[in-house]
C-alpha cells in the first residue's frame, strides 16, 4: 500500500470495523506504523501549514506542569521542583513526583490496550516497557507532529445555540457538534490536519474555587465527547493527524451508561480510548491550554495555524506534556 501522507487510499471508517479489531486502523500505515494518525500530516501537509503564518503571533498550548494541583487523575500528583546548588555560582534543578501525565499531555499509543487483542498494531505485551521504544512516546519526539491546526470553538457555538456547556454537570458532547462549529466559522477540515477542540472546561476548572474543583474532581466528573462510534468515524474519515481538547478526558465522564464499548472495553467502563489510541493509533491531546488562541481566533476570525506539538523526547514514554506551539 502507498502511505497514506493525509491522502485518500486508505479505507473508510465503516471498512475498518471489519478489521481485527473491529474499528482498528492496524496494518495501514506500512512505512511508520508507530507513529499512528499522525502520519497523515506529510511533508505535504506540512508545507501547506506553513502558509497560516502571517503576523508571527505565536501561543503556548500547554498549562504549567502545575496547574492541576491536585490533578483531576488521583493516581497522579503535580511535581515538586527543588533547586539545587553545587556552589553559590551555579543552579540545577530537579522535579520530584513527575507524572507526565498530570496536567496538559498527549497520550501515546502505549497508554491504552485494545482489550482482548493487544497494543496498537499488535505490538507484544512484553515490548511495552520502560526503556524499550516499541510505541513509546519519542516516536513523536524524534519526528514531531507539524501541520494546520484548526481550532473547533464547540464552547462559542453551544453558547450560539442557546445551550453554554455546563461544565459542573459535565455535558456529554455529540460529534456532530464539530461540524456546526465549522460550518459556523465557516472553517473545514483537511487531510493532515491537527483538531483542536476549545470547550472552555480547562479554564473553567482552573477558575473554580477549591470546593467546586473537589467536587469534581471527587464525582470524575468532566464535560467531553459522548462514547459512540461517531467519533472515531469523524476523526478517521476527516484523516485527522492529532485531537486534542482542553478537557480532561477528551470524552465524558462518567462513561454514558448507553457507551458501545461497555463490553469491548469493560476494564474502564466503557471508555472509548481504547478505540482511539489502541485501535486508530490517534495521538490524543488532553487538558490543552487552548484560551489565548482561542479568543485571538474569536477577535480575527482565523481559526488554523501552524502547529508543532514535541513531545519530551522519553525513550519507551507512554505520554508527556505536548510542549505545543500555535503560530499566526
Amino acid at each position: 500500500m502507498t502511505e497514506p501522507d493525509g491522502r485518500d487510499d486508505v479505507p473508510a471508517y465503516a471498512a475498518l470495523r471489519g478489521h481485527v479489531p473491529p474499528g482498528s486502523s492496524w496494518g495501514v500505515f506500512e512505512r511508520d506504523p508507530e507513529r499512528g494518525t499522525a502520519n497523515f500530516a506529510g511533508a505535504t501537509q506540512v508545507r501547506a501549514a506553513a502558509s497560516a503564518v502571517e503576523r508571527g503571533a505565536v501561543f503556548s498550548l500547554d498549562h504549567a506542569l502545575d496547574a492541576f494541583d491536585p490533578p483531576m487523575a488521583r493516581a497522579r500528583s503535580a511535581p515538586r521542583h527543588e533547586l539545587l546548588a553545587l556552589h553559590a555560582e551555579a543552579r540545577d534543578d530537579v522535579l520530584h513526583g513527575f507524572y507526565p501525565q498530570a496536567t496538559s499531555q498527549v497520550d501515546g499509543l502505549r497508554h491504552r490496550r485494545a482489550s482482548g487483542h493487544g497494543f496498537y498494531n499488535g505490538v507484544p505485551d512484553e515490548d511495552i516497557r520502560a526503556g524499550h521504544p516499541a510505541l513509546g512516546i519519542q516516536r513523536w519526539a524524534e519526528k514531531p507532529i507539524v501541520g494546520r491546526g484548526v481550532l473547533v470553538d464547540v464552547e462559542r457555538q453551544l453558547a450560539a445555540e442557546g445551550t453554554p456547556p455546563d461544565h459542573r454537570a459535565g455535558p456529554a458532547l455529540d460529534a456532530n457538534v464539530l461540524d456546526r462549529a465549522l460550518r459556523a466559522q465557516g472553517e473545514r477540515v483537511r487531510p493532515g490536519d491537527l483538531v483542536l477542540v476549545h470547550t472552555g472546561w480547562a479554564r473553567w476548572f482552573l477558575d473554580a474555587g477549591p470546593g467546586l474543583r473537589a467536587e469534581v474532581r471527587d464525582a470524575r466528573r468532566a464535560t467531553g465527547f459522548r462514547q459512540s462510534l461517531d467519533l472515531p468515524a469523524w476523526l478517521w474519515d476527516h484523516r485527522v493527524a492529532l485531537f486534542a481538547t482542553d478537557t480532561f478526558a477528551v470524552e465524558v465522564l462518567p462513561v454514558v451508561a448507553d457507551s458501545p464499548f461497555r463490553d469491548s472495553a469493560p476494564e474502564d467502563a466503557g471508555m472509548m480510548h481504547q478505540e482511539l489510541i489502541a485501535k486508530l493509533g490517534v495521538p490524543l491531546g488532553e487538558l490543552w491550554n487552548l484560551t489565548a488562541v482561542a479568543e485571538d481566533s474569536r477577535r480575527t476570525g482565523r481559526w488554523d495555524a501552524l502547529v508543532v506539538v514535541k513531545p519530551l523526547h522519553l525513550v519507551g514514554g507512554v505520554g508527556s506534556p505536548p510542549n505545543a506551539t500555535a503560530i499566526r
